[in-house]
């Protein structure tokens, strides 16, 4: 039987970030210095794939920090982490690794230099996501407000219009934070924004790349967790971007072959979190119904790399 022709447009960048491959050579280096069990606090990153073969490595992934023995090393995620939960570590003095990326730490410096120059925090996120938690729990509780929709700026009550600061998730929309920051700059005028955008360069880019693959493409499909900011945001940017079909799969196992009958072209990309590993995987599972031609979209080039923190440069 003759396979239909298929083109696969394959967004570049995609996939891993350099701050999610620190987080995740942070536990593996940590296991091969202390040995298992390592203790990590919530996902490291939000992959099911990447969490569990760190698990079948020897981490223990748990939600608090009250689940941790004390003579086990602890790492921090990716995410970020209130500020309570580092001096509560060294309180019980555990040995811990802030695997945070830093260009999350870049926005808790930010936040905290605002507050003691007497200024009130206004955060743009998504409540309960880790690194929202994380943010706000920077600065003493009710000393960041939330905003999530530009609806909500209508509404947030805050202390003095005149002495305003913002910062904003890494992983949000860009185009959905712009329309925040506008409707937050006609309400507070003197409100003080980031020096540098707070959304990060690989948010972006990999944003940037859905918007140029989207509108050549029948579907999209987005490789990543359900509970990935930044993965979920790419789905929404595809669907806004002209793409009538856009979804989240986080294996190639997840695939709608039926929502997918007819279709002549796919465009293919991965939130930060996601292995290239999945991206091939979905890439063989239209091979083996299709004849696949294969056309990257390359938007831009990142050659980004983060430090991992000296205690695991060290020898042991």
């Amino acid at each position: 039987m003759t396979k239909s022709p298929l083109t696969l447009y394959l967004a570049a960048p995609r996939g891993f970030c350099a701050g999610v491959d620190r987080a995740i050579k942070i536990v593996e280096m940590a296991l091969e210095k202390w040995g298992a069990p390592v203790f990590v606090r919530h996902e490291i990153v939000h992959n099911k794939y990447v969490v569990d073969d760190l698990r079948a490595k020897g981490a223990v992934f748990v939600e608090e920090l009250d689940d941790c023995p004390d003579d086990r090393p602890v790492i921090f995620s990716a995410h970020g982490v209130p500020k309570a939960v580092p001096a509560e570590a060294a309180r019980r003095e555990m040995v811990y690794v802030d695997a945070t990326c830093p260009l999350v730490s870049k926005v808790h410096i930010e936040a905290a230099r605002h507050a003691e120059n007497g200024l009130q925090m206004i955060m743009i996120g998504h409540a309960g996501h880790p690194e929202t938690v994380g943010t706000m729990g920077q600065l003493p509780e009710g000393d960041v407000l939330l905003v999530e929709t530009v609806e909500d700026v209508a509404t947030v009550e805050v202390r003095d219009p005149e002495k305003l600061a913002f910062v904003t998730q890494t992983t949000l929309s860009v185009d959905d934070t712009a329309d925040i920051v506008t409707a937050l700059k006609a309400r507070f005028p003197a409100i003080v924004g980031p020096h540098k955008e707070d959304i990060c360069y690989a948010t972006t880019n990999r944003q940037e790349a859905v918007k140029a693959v989207a509108p050549r493409a029948d579907a999209l499909l987005v490789v990543g967790a359900p509970n990935s900011s930044n993965s979920k945001r790419l789905v929404e940017v595809a669907r806004k971007a002209g793409c009538p079909y856009a979804q989240l799969v986080q294996r190639a196992t997840d695939i709608d072959w039926r929502a997918l009958d007819g279709i002549a072209s796919i465009g293919i990309t991965a939130g930060a979190s996601a292995p290239e590993t999945l991206i091939n995987e979905v890439i063989d599972a239209f091979r083996d119904r299709h004849d696949v031609t294969v056309e990257t979209v390359e938007t831009a080039q990142e050659n980004v790399e983060f430090k991992v923190p000296r205690v695991l440069r060290e020898p042991a």
